[in-house]
Formats: structure tokens, sequence, C-alpha cells
């Protein structure tokens, strides 16, 4: 099987790749803008026929587009988000049109929902930002597209490399630079936004599972699975939780002024994951406190001796 993983050197696509790479007799082709790739491409700014081009001297069974943008403006979040999807389904359609295509999707794109409630696919979607709104619009053309093909929204994911660019990642590097700093200083005190959102935490590892779950199951699947831990978590816990697991003895200090305008506007969030169970038999397998101590396992300072051997 011959499988494109776009976006294969980001936190999510470099889980799924190394999973896809463990599946038997499969060939993982990365695509991507570094001269390294197999396939160049750049999804925000190709011609869909030069991107055909690249698909068919490949000729993959299977597309995995994990490219995305999390951060930045308007304008750089459409390109990725929205543009990359519809072009990429372009190219499909005239170089491989009998690929299945998996596309990383977003809770974000459900926007505000009501506290205590498990959100399924059917659900109304009313993105709080321009994040939620343009991957919205990329799911739109993948499921529109006609192709075999399904979007997998996947929550808030955790675990091992997570990028300082979303809150769990942004917490284990600022605990790692406290504690080269301060040490075990009862008196360092952590400044984060306001943590009193609920959300849908989801291993990376599981989310990578899902979509080799998706890549080699048999016949059509829904257009759109929910992905995620299936429970609504505070997102204290996982601060405090990542902070227990650094040995932090500081302070955690919630500052009303440095919270994200989505937090306040999406204060819950949590998704059904029923329809994935049942149309991929994927469940997730790792614990939240799991996912948090691989995070900080992989974060941590590495501090040494002399001898360069580790001093704990």
């Amino acid at each position: 099987m011959r499988i494109l993983v776009l976006g294969a050197t980001g936190y999510l696509g470099t889980h799924v790749a190394e999973r896809l790479r463990t599946l038997p007799g499969a060939a993982v082709f990365v695509g991507g803008r570094s001269l390294a790739a197999d396939a160049r491409v750049d999804l925000a700014a190709d011609r869909p026929q030069d991107l055909a081009a690249a698909l068919a001297a490949l000729a993959p069974d299977a597309v995995v587009n994990c490219a995305g943008a999390t951060g930045g403006d308007a304008v750089t979040l459409a390109e990725v988000n929205a543009r990359g999807p519809a072009v990429l389904c372009a190219a499909l359609r005239d170089a491989a049109p009998g690929a299945r295509l998996v596309h990383l999707g977003s809770a974000a794109e459900y926007g505000p929902t009501d506290p205590a409630v498990r959100v399924t696919e059917s659900a109304a979607t009313r993105p709080a930002g321009p994040y939620g709104a343009t991957k919205l619009a990329g799911t739109v053309a993948v499921t529109a597209s006609g192709l075999d093909a399904v979007v997998l929204r996947v929550g808030n994911p955790v675990g091992p490399g997570a990028p300082p660019t979303g809150l769990p990642g942004r917490v284990a590097a600022l605990l790692a630079a406290s504690l080269a700093d301060a040490g075990d200083d009862t008196e360092a005190v952590l400044r984060l936004g306001d943590l009193s959102a609920h959300r849908d935490f989801v291993d990376v590892r599981d989310v990578a599972w899902a979509a080799r779950r998706a890549v080699t199951a048999e016949g059509p699947l829904p257009p759109v699975l929910n992905i995620g831990g299936g429970d609504a978590r505070p997102v204290r816990e996982l601060v405090r939780t990542l902070a227990d697991a650094a040995g932090f003895r500081g302070r955690i200090a919630e500052e009303e002024a440095g919270g994200s305008a989505r937090s306040a506007q999406v204060s819950w969030q949590c998704s059904d994951i029923t329809a994935a169970r049942d149309a991929l038999g994927w469940s997730p397998s790792h614990s939240l406190g799991a996912s948090l101590a691989a995070l900080w396992a992989a974060a941590r300072p590495r501090a040494h001796t002399d001898e360069g051997v580790p001093a704990r």
C-alpha cells in the first residue's frame, strides 16, 4: 500500500507517519516544502494541476492530510486550512480519484456548545474564530469532493512533542524554564491565563492510531468522525497534573488578561466518539495522566554531570 502523508513534519503528522510505517507492506511517502520530501507540495500556494502532477508520479493508494495552521493571521489560516484541502481534492480527482483521503479537521469547527453535552458529528457548526472557520471550510471542501474521503475531527491533542503554540506544550515549556532557573523553589510562580474552560483532550498517539484505522478500513466511511477522549476535562486539571509530573512546587497564578479569546467564547468542549468506535473499531487508549507524563518526559530539561551521565 502506497500512502502519502502531508504535513508529516508537524506535531500530528510526525506521529501519524510513524504509526503508518508500522503497517505491513506499506510504503509511506512524505509530502511538503522540504527539499527532503518525497513530493514537493505546498498546499497554500500550489496550483491544482501542479499538485496533480506530483500525485500522479507517486500513485498513492491513500493520502493523509495533516497539514494545517493553528496560528497566524486570517490570511495564513485561510491559505493553509481552507484553500489547501480544496486544492488537494481537486488534484486527487484528476490524478488519483480512487485514493482514500483522510483529512485531519478540528473540534474547533463546532464552536460554542452546551455544557455537559457530548457533541455528535451532526451537531451545528458555529466556529468562534478564524481558526475554526477555516478548518470548517476545509472540511466542507473534503466532504463535498465526491472522493473516498473522511474527516477526522480531532479534539485537543496532547502528548509527547506538543508544540508551545498550544496550551499543553506551552505549559511544559514554562515548567522546564522555571525548573531550570529556580529548581524546586516553592516561591516560583507559573503565570497563565484563565483556566476555567473544559476541553476534550486526546493523546496524539491515539489520533495517529485513528488515522491508521481510517486508511485501512474497508468500504466507505462516514464523512466526518469525531476523534477525542470522549470526556470534558477541566483545563486546570491538565495544568496541575502536568505541574505535578514536573515536580513543580511553586504557585500557579491565573491572570484574566492572559486568557485566550476562544476560552472565553468556548467554555465547554466534548465530543461524542461513538461513530468512530463503530466505523473504525477505534477508541482512545491513553489516559490524560499518561499523556501528560509522556509530554513531560519529552520536554523536561536534561541535567547532566561532568561525565555526560544524566544527573537524575
